[in-house]
């Protein structure tokens, strides 16, 4: 059974068991405020949480949705935490309410701070190039079985774990607790018996250049092992995906009937079994428009659904702690059929609606494209020079000065120099990348 002594390590690099708690703020709200003012977070302003970004009405960026995530993962951080500091009274000399707040926001504040552009497409879109065009390069006979899982599933959960624990943007250096609550999938890309039933190996959370990184923090904290490279996830890390969850279905909702893709009619008879006993129709009516309406209901199903998930947390600590219970907790508290019932209708008349289906049509032919540019230009102007063109040598200048020295390392491999490239595209803004994709292909020239 794992401890909440361990747990709770606000250690920041190895063999660190804990860190200076400073009058002010402790470190897990130090993390958050490393998370935010990072250059990778900054970048989720311009990047599509499932809309495209219309001129004529507000719908959620990754970085607005990111923040409420964290929003409502602090609050159930500080719900859970406040019973849990009663049942264990020796954790009270060391940690507040607060800090197992502060560690579900911090952790929910980065939870798609690995994305790349153009949504989970942009996920899929590296994939498909690894797997078609990078074996045509030759990539796939100089890597490992699990390296090439790495790029041809190329999953952001890992990239965000990446960018986290990486020495780049200055070194984030959060603390254990949080890097492990962050953590929803603690696998590598390749596993043995893989179990299906268990929600944290639905797909996996670090590339094999982290694995030693990941292992490390998996020690510091004595996460439970679930076989080699496998370990079960931080009890924290349940309530940073409800809190996901909560807003994936409620705020995605939400931006579907202010874009008219759902009815207000709809939109309510779907909120309407979550927020439950607390809903008032006379009040609504007294709301005054049909956005104030759509507020105050998704602020009523938030509450309720935050409060089921503390009780069922609360009522399942063991179970967490032993990881006998690894499923999500939005599946299994009493709205989890209105829930599935608004994801059902999501699928069908938001996220498939043709806005979503065009920007993806863009996010499948921008990225490929400009990986295929950069990847070619950097296999053959550090593995394979002999084949350097003009052309190669010119995009390999308009590189970031950062990874042009990352290639310049030695004893550079293939594996290391598509990770680089990934990187590169996947911490790209969407306008960005079609920025970046016009110039290259030369579709536009250059501004300013």
């Amino acid at each position: 059974m794992m401890e909440w002594t361990k747990l709770l390590n606000a250690g920041r690099k190895t063999g660190e068991k804990t860190a200076k708690f400073e009058s002010v703020r402790s470190p897990f709200e130090a993390d958050f405020d490393r998370i935010i003012f990072s250059h990778p977070f900054r970048r989720l302003q311009d990047k599509t949480q499932v809309h495209p970004l219309p001129e004529d009405d507000f719908v959620h960026t990754r970085l607005s949705h990111s923040l409420e995530v964290s929003s409502v993962g602090r609050s159930l951080g500080k719900s859970v935490g406040q019973v849990i500091l009663e049942r264990h009274p020796e954790l009270k000399e060391h940690y507040s309410l607060h800090d197992f707040g502060g560690i579900v926001a911090a952790a929910a504040l980065a939870h798609d701070i690995g994305n790349p552009p153009f949504g989970h497409s942009g996920e899929k879109a590296i994939s498909d190039y690894f797997r078609d065009k990078g074996t045509e390069l030759g990539l796939k006979s100089q890597m490992t079985e699990k390296q090439w899982a790495d790029l041809t599933n190329f999953e952001g959960n890992a990239q965000g774990f990446r960018i986290l624990t990486s020495n780049r943007y200055l070194g984030l250096r959060l603390t254990g607790a949080t890097l492990a609550a962050f953590s929803k999938y603690p696998r590598e890309s390749v596993i043995d018996k893989r179990d299906p039933k268990r929600r944290s190996q639905k797909k996996y959370g670090y590339f094999q250049s982290e694995k030693d990184v990941f292992a490390e923090v998996a020690s510091r904290l004595e996460l439970l092992s679930l076989g080699e490279n496998s370990w079960a996830r931080h009890p924290l890390t349940f309530l940073v995906e409800a809190a996901d969850d909560i807003c994936y279905a409620i705020i995605d909702l939400e931006d579907g009937c202010r874009l008219g893709l759902v009815s207000y009619k709809d939109t309510e008879e779907l909120l309407i079994p979550i927020v439950g006993e607390k809903f008032n129709r006379r009040k609504l009516e007294e709301s005054g428009s049909v956005e104030e309406k759509i507020g105050v209901l998704r602020a009523l199903a938030i509450t309720n659904l935050i409060q089921q998930c503390c009780d069922l947390f609360l009522t399942s600590e063991n179970s967490l702690l032993e990881a006998s219970l690894d499923t999500s907790l939005t599946e299994l508290v009493p709205a989890s059929n209105a829930l599935s019932e608004i994801i059902r209708i999501s699928l069908d008349s938001i996220y498939r609606s043709r806005k979503v289906l065009e920007i993806e049509a863009v996010g499948y032919e921008v990225i490929p494209g400009i990986l295929e540019t950069i990847t070619e230009a950097c296999y053959f102007s550090y593995l394979n020079p002999g084949k350097q063109t003009g052309k190669h040598q010119n995009i390999i200048r308009l590189l970031p000065a950062e990874m042009k020295e990352s290639l310049d390392e030695k004893n550079l491999s293939a594996y290391d120099m598509s990770m680089l490239c990934t990187d590169f595209v996947s911490g790209m803004t969407d306008r960005g990348a079609i920025g970046f994709y016009r110039l290259i292909k030369g579709i536009d020239l250059p501004r300013g």
